[in-house]
């Protein structure tokens, strides 16, 4: 009875290291001490195994996961419909690799633990609404347009070697396009074995993927224009904040932008917040080169749009310039201060989609709370 009573009143921290086939889980109460580590399958009967094993130790505080926008996306999601705090863990555990290894169980125990420290505390992004929607999209969308590029650059390295009565033909029309609308009307023969033949063929089937894929960027151009101008309307009337910028400033924000608290924060996140490289007597910021490169880059065509259109943009280049500042540094001042405006404008259109965090249940009225690294971000062991 005592240790059934033991358990219950016991409050335990999760670490889930995820793949693609399954989970490694390991529990660990609020002294650091293990209890316990073991593997589940990545299906919904596996999440619910998961859970079920961790609360079998106690009261679970968090769960600290790696991987929550990819292979744990599932785990995060389910976690979360269920109350279960869930706290993202991204960053590699050097210091342990080099003196105990790398292994499932390893990364698992050392979640755990970087949220006992106070370093991960971090909420993972929400999935379960439009921005999951345009990132999705946007995935398919990109993918398809690496792909016409790629059919572009072959046909091109096909039209200069194929044989020279029909480079003549088509080197009659001056530009790519032109040349494949021609090479998609080619009638071909079944005597493939004459290169004449060959190259008209492999032509007239790139052109068709082309086209093919020319009519699926349009279709999904339309899909993403509906739901981006639905969703973020203050985010894209602003200058140089177009349907693919915007929707990407989305995807990089999350629909639960809330757990950036501060612009500051989301400007680190794109890679636009200069950071400190001073030393001795020399006082400088330099580039951050980690974030989230594609928010940065959206970021950066908006400067160099409104660099271009903009006159009180020029205004503000021409004056820095005057201060001795060089082209990069002013692009780089502009997207902080664009990013600091996007920041408000996202905050005011997913005001009415985030879906709040559901607080954790309510602890018995006697309670100890025990601090992680920093304040606020403890957890409580509760006694009935």
């Amino acid at each position: 009875m005592d240790s059934i009573m033991q358990e219950q009143s016991r409050v335990v921290v999760g670490g889930v290291d995820a793949h693609a086939d399954a989970h490694h889980a390991a529990v660990l109460d609020e002294r650091g001490v293990l209890w316990g580590s073991s593997a589940f399958p990545a299906t919904s009967a596996g999440y619910r195994e998961l859970l079920g094993w961790l609360e079998s130790f106690g009261m679970v505080a968090a769960v600290a996961v790696e991987s929550t926008s990819s292979y744990a996306a599932g785990l995060t999601r389910y976690l979360c419909e269920r109350g279960v705090r869930v706290v993202e863990v991204n960053q590699p555990h050097t210091y342990t690799r080099r003196r105990r290894g790398k292994s499932d169980p390893i990364d698992a125990e050392m979640a755990a633990r970087r949220f006992l420290s106070g370093e991960a505390i971090g909420l993972p992004k929400q999935t379960d609404g439009v921005v999951e929607s345009i990132r999705m999209l946007r995935v398919a969308r990109n993918g398809a347009v690496k792909a016409r590029t790629a059919a572009l650059l072959q046909a091109r390295d096909l039209i200069r070697t194929a044989p020279q009565d029909l480079r003549e033909q088509l080197t009659v029309r001056k530009t790519l396009r032109a040349q494949l609308n021609l090479c998609g009307r080619w009638r071909p023969t079944s005597k493939l074995g004459c290169p004449t033949q060959a190259a008209k063929f492999a032509l007239r089937t790139i052109a068709r993927r082309v086209s093919d894929l020319d009519r699926e960027i349009a279709g999904l151009d339309g899909q993403l224009a509906v739901l981006v101008k639905r969703t973020a309307p203050r985010t894209t009337s602003l200058l140089g904040v177009s349907t693919h910028n915007g929707g990407q400033l989305l995807v990089t924000a999350g629909q639960n932008i809330d757990r950036l608290t501060k612009e500051s924060s989301f400007a680190a996140l794109c890679a636009a917040s200069p950071i400190k490289a001073s030393s001795g007597k020399t006082h400088r910021h330099r580039c951050n080169p980690g974030g989230d490169r594609q928010g940065n880059r959206a970021l950066h065509l908006i400067a160099v749009y409104r660099l271009k259109c903009c006159p009180r943009t020029q205004a503000y280049a021409h004056r820095r310039t005057q201060q001795g500042k060089s082209k990069a540094e002013i692009i780089r001042c502009l997207k902080r201060a664009i990013a600091r405006e996007v920041y408000h404008a996202l905050r005011a259109d997913l005001a009415d989609l985030t879906t709040p965090t559901p607080p954790p249940p309510k602890p018995p009225r006697y309670s100890t709370t025990i601090h992680c690294g920093n304040p606020g971000h403890g957890i409580t062991r509760h006694r009935t």
